[in-house]
């Protein structure tokens, strides 16, 4: 998704949680939250949102008008639709910076005063909550950007036939195409920068040490996982772990183990590297294909960790 002005149509505030939201002149938004609000301190939920557009939806549903701040939201936006963004896109005005960390959430159910009140709550889908990066003044009528955020992706094939180019690389488009086709239907952006290399631990260990000043989210390296003399990967990579996460590599080698034991063979290990994730899967497509069909199910959520969101 580009980036999208919206525009605000009312900024409101309440003194308790689950009840409807009054408008007011303006906001003032700091490391806590909005002053005054019921929903400020120190957690990830800290701002509610809600598009114009959805309450219009709702209003028609519903067979009479919804008022601004009806649905509890503090900011209620006009031009995007909200619940189509993602936890760490930004919304930013000259004065605020909010970062999104929550699409939707949980209804109170019968303890809930809006529910009680309009009958439904759009909230649970459509309502977008958010923390504060940049606190300052919000008013009706002040502009937002929306500025989604993108993953870069770094991935590095290790193979010496491959690297004098008397073996195609196969593994690593195939990483790319599984990465394009997996967040195109997310709706999220990414990047991603391939490399080939021979299985050599000085070069792994050089295109590493590069990484860490290049905001990659992710890096997964192919290849190089086995127990033959040239297979390094592991072990340049383990060393570099600030945090291993080996439960993922051990789920995938038992559960494609348990028919072809060839697949318990390999040495692969996850965890983070300085602010990066990675992740070392073997030469194979077929490999690539399986390894990354686990993966991908905890990506975004290991992301959202990194960052202080909690998204369970």
């Amino acid at each position: 998704m580009d980036r999208v002005a919206l525009s605000v149509v009312s900024v409101n505030i309440s003194e308790k949680k689950g009840i409807v939201k009054s408008p007011v002149d303006f906001i003032d938004l700091d490391s806590r939250g909005i002053s005054g609000d019921a929903h400020a301190g120190n957690w990830h939920r800290q701002v509610s949102l809600l598009g114009e557009e959805s309450m219009k939806r709702f209003s028609d549903r519903a067979g009479r008008e919804i008022s601004y701040g009806e649905f509890a939201e503090n900011i209620t936006t006009r031009g995007l639709e909200l619940s189509e963004t993602s936890p760490l896109d930004r919304l930013v005005s000259d004065t605020v910076e909010l970062e999104i960390t929550q699409i939707g959430k949980k209804c109170h159910g019968s303890t809930c005063a809006i529910l009680k009140e309009v009958g439904d709550c759009v909230m649970p889908k459509e309502g977008i909550f958010a923390r504060v990066v940049r606190g300052g003044r919000l008013k009706q009528g002040d502009s937002l950007e929306y500025r989604p955020r993108g993953f870069r992706f770094l991935v590095v094939t290790l193979s010496d036939r491959a690297s004098r180019g008397e073996y195609e690389d196969k593994s690593g488009p195939a990483i790319s195409r599984i990465l394009h086709e997996h967040f195109d239907f997310r709706r999220r952006g990414i990047v991603v920068e391939n490399h080939v290399i021979p299985d050599d631990e000085h070069k792994l260990r050089d295109i590493l040490d590069r990484s860490m000043k290049g905001d990659y989210d992710f890096i997964i390296t192919t290849g190089s996982t086995g127990v033959g003399n040239r297979d390094i990967c592991p072990d340049v990579v383990k060393p570099m772990l600030s945090r291993e996460i080996p439960g993922i590599m051990e789920l995938i080698r038992v559960k494609y183990g348990a028919d072809k034991p060839n697949a318990l063979l390999s040495r692969g290990v996850a965890g983070l590297m300085g602010s990066s994730f990675i992740y070392t899967l073997p030469g194979s497509v077929k490999a690539v294909n399986e390894y990354m069909g686990e993966i991908l199910k905890t990506m975004e959520h290991l992301a959202y960790m990194l960052h202080g969101i909690d998204s369970h």
